[in-house]
């Protein structure tokens, strides 16, 4: 699958669900109306619809959500898409998650092919954790990273970049990250989804001001590893470890663009900040055969855009998307 640009699409993002245990500050508002289960494709839709994309050349799924692990009998839709690695039609069958469930399933999924995750987690402070999530128990997610770890599944933490709130913790996370052998990656917030206007303009920290002071007490070296996500990583010399920054705002990575992502009703979004879709539940549910399906999937991907439009500052406070991240797939 090649785009309008030249770009070749080899990376799928799933949300299997909308639904979290958690309900973070950046990504939900506290009062969540989630889909109908009507509206939800089943777990053997979902699968037919990432083995579709598999066929046409996508090497890297990522399960996300919502909370991927809350969705029930999730396990069922692993082990399904888990035989694309066993063919080796597909390289990398990932997700990521809040941490919330690892300690239950983490030895099942290490077991399925599953190889490394992303987890995301913005504070080592108990408080300050519960304040973020909402809901979320920070020791909970400390004995899901330690199952994981023992299941040998490789952790990357996921942290989004929020100004007063954790700005103070990056020397801190770095050090705890690099000590447990878990890359560490900052994230800009994202204009997506209704949860006031000031609150995201007052969360907005452009990572720039945040690797400077982190080069401070570190020395970054650019290197050259990649994930096949946004990430540009840099080795810190001092612990060893590798530090990425996400940054759709004041550095987009749309020019290298690979993904496209797809909710859990069907709904294929060419860009995280578009609001072009493409419903692939109806030509799913036409018929028994995947003619339709495929002409829908290539008719999307020739109207994937060149970028997205992000901008927060005080002429830009709302949401450039009306869409959480929860629904689209964090």
């Amino acid at each position: 699958m090649i785009d309008p640009f030249g770009r070749h699409i080899t990376y799928l993002r799933v949300s299997v669900t909308d639904r979290c245990d958690f309900r973070c500050v950046y990504c939900m508002a506290e009062d969540m109306t989630f889909l109908p289960k009507a509206e939800v494709l089943s777990l053997e839709e979902l699968e037919r619809l990432c083995t579709a994309f598999v066929r046409r050349g996508v090497r890297k799924l990522r399960l996300t959500g919502g909370e991927p692990l809350v969705r029930k009998n999730v396990m069922t839709l692993i082990r399904g898409l888990g035989r694309h690695l066993d063919s080796g039609a597909l390289d990398e069958l990932t997700l990521t998650t809040n941490g919330s469930q690892l300690a239950k399933y983490a030895q099942d999924l290490a077991a399925i092919g599953v190889r490394r995750v992303n987890v995301s987690m913005d504070t080592l402070d108990k408080d300050k954790f519960r304040e973020l999530t909402r809901w979320g128990d920070l020791d909970q997610v400390m004995r899901g990273l330690d199952a994981a770890q023992r299941a040998g599944l490789h952790i990357k933490i996921n942290a989004v970049a929020l100004r007063g709130v954790n700005d103070t913790e990056f020397d801190e996370l770095i050090r705890w990250s690099h000590g447990r052998g878990m890359d560490l990656v900052l994230i800009e917030v994202m204009p997506m989804g209704e949860i006031g206007e000031e609150a995201r303009l007052d969360q907005y920290l452009p990572l720039s001001l945040a690797r400077a002071g982190i080069a401070k007490n570190f020395t970054l070296t650019e290197t050259d590893y990649r994930t096949g996500g946004p990430a540009r990583y840099f080795l810190v010399e001092e612990t060893g470890g590798r530090l990425g920054f996400i940054t759709p705002l004041t550095h987009n990575f749309c020019e290298s663009c690979n993904r496209v992502r797809l909710t859990c009703t069907g709904t294929l979004y060419m860009c995280l900040g578009q609001e072009d879709a493409a419903d692939l539940r109806a030509p799913l549910r036409a018929s028994e055969s995947d003619e339709v399906l495929d002409k829908a999937i290539t008719e999307a991907i020739a109207r994937k855009p060149k970028g997205h439009d992000f901008i927060i500052d005080r002429r830009h406070s709302k949401p450039a998307v009306p869409r959480h991240m929860s629904v689209t797939g964090g």
